[in-house]
């Protein structure tokens, strides 16, 4: 008893000094799937089941026996959850079914930057490294003029962002010209 109790505080403490959140310990993310998100859809013991697909323009993806599926705004822990009832209703006994994210859909970068464009999304990516990717400032480039469009949203809705702020897959960044 006293082993298990010493295992049970030893979790704690791990839980509480690690630098992961909660979610990330769980392996559970809450990443909501895109049209561009690459993935990589694997059934257990049914390699013909197991695919890589693109989500289209619709957010959907095309899967055997199923037909075609709303992924957008779902999680791959969603989007894996109903692929398993799917394919539990009749055609599979107890489908063990994982998803992955491949590829991430991409960002964009444009305004005062070297190489103004679409670029894969990264995990952890901030503004600074998404500077980075796009080659760097130009002589002309504001140094605290940067804005940023979520996905889905308009340019009414741009906020201001620094060198820190988190880049999503789909986000629009503008570095804006300084004048001085």
């Amino acid at each position: 008893m006293q082993e298990v109790k010493n295992v049970s505080w030893l979790f704690l403490l791990m839980c509480l000094i690690s630098p992961l959140s909660a979610q990330e310990r769980t392996g559970l993310s809450d990443y909501p799937l895109g049209a561009g998100d690459k993935l990589y859809i694997q059934v257990f013991g049914e390699e013909e089941l197991s695919l890589e697909v693109l989500l289209s323009d619709a957010g959907t993806i095309s899967y055997p026996f199923l037909g075609e599926l709303q992924a957008k705004g779902l999680t791959t822990g969603k989007l894996s959850q109903a692929i398993t009832e799917g394919l539990s209703d009749g055609y599979l006994v107890s489908p063990s079914v994982s998803v992955t994210v491949l590829e991430y859909r991409q960002f964009f970068i444009y305004g005062q930057v070297a190489k103004p464009g679409g670029y894969p999304y990264q995990p952890g990516l901030t503004l600074q490294k998404a500077v980075a990717l796009a080659e760097g400032f130009t002589e002309r480039a504001s140094s605290n003029k940067f804005f940023l469009v979520r996905e889905g949203h308009t340019d009414k809705n741009a906020i201001s962002a620094n060198l820190q702020t988190a880049i999503l897959p789909g986000d629009i960044v503008t570095i804006e010209e300084s004048f001085f």
